[in-house]
C-alpha cells in the first residue's frame, strides 16, 4: 500500500507495488522471542522434516508485519489502521524468500471530517510470483 495523499485523491482501481525484503532466519528467531511463539514449525529444523513443508516456515503474522513495513505510509495522511478482512495464508514463506506487496484500491467510504476509509485488496507475493498471503486491508486516511 502507498498512503501518501489525502482520502479524496485515491481512485478505485488504483494499484501499488512495494519494494521487496528477504525473510531471514534472524527474523524468525526475533519474532519468536518477541511474541513467545516458539511453535516448532517455525523454530525446529528436525520437527519440520516430517511435515509437508520439509523446512521451517515464517509465522503468518511475521509475514503480515513485514508487509506492513514495506508499505509507504506518510505521516499526516494515515489517521489509523481500520482493520483486516478475509486474511488467507495461501502458501508458505520460507527462510530466504523475498516478499513484496501488491495492492489495489477496491473501495472508499467517507467518514466525515476526520477522513475516509480506503479499502485495499492486498497480495503478498514471493520472488516466484506466488501469492503467500491475501487480505483486504482498511485504512482511515485524512482529507486534504
Amino acid at each position: 500500500m502507498v498512503i501518501d495523499k489525502p482520502f479524496d485523491s485515491f481512485e478505485i482501481g488504483e494499484r501499488f507495488v512495494s519494494r521487496a525484503r528477504t525473510i531471514t532466519e534472524t527474523d524468525l528467531v526475533l519474532f519468536s522471542a518477541f511474541t513467545g511463539d516458539w511453535y516448532p514449525l517455525h523454530t525446529d529444523t528436525e520437527y519440520v522434516k516430517n511435515t509437508p513443508f520439509g523446512q521451517r516456515i515464517a509465522h503468518g503474522m511475521l509475514v503480515l508485519s513485514v508487509a506492513t513495513g514495506l508499505s509507504r505510509l506518510e505521516p499526516g495522511w494515515v489517521v489509523a489502521f481500520y482493520g483486516m478482512d478475509r486474511v488467507r495464508f495461501v502458501k508458505p514463506t520460507f527462510i530466504g524468500d523475498t516478499i513484496h506487496v501488491e495492492a489495489e484500491v477496491i473501495d472508499k467510504q467517507d467518514k466525515g471530517p476526520m477522513g475516509g476509509v480506503v479499502t485495499f485488496r492486498q497480495e503478498i507475493k514471493k520472488q516466484t510470483g506466488d501469492v503467500v498471503v491475501s487480505a483486504v486491508m482498511k485504512v482511515l486516511v485524512a482529507k486534504g
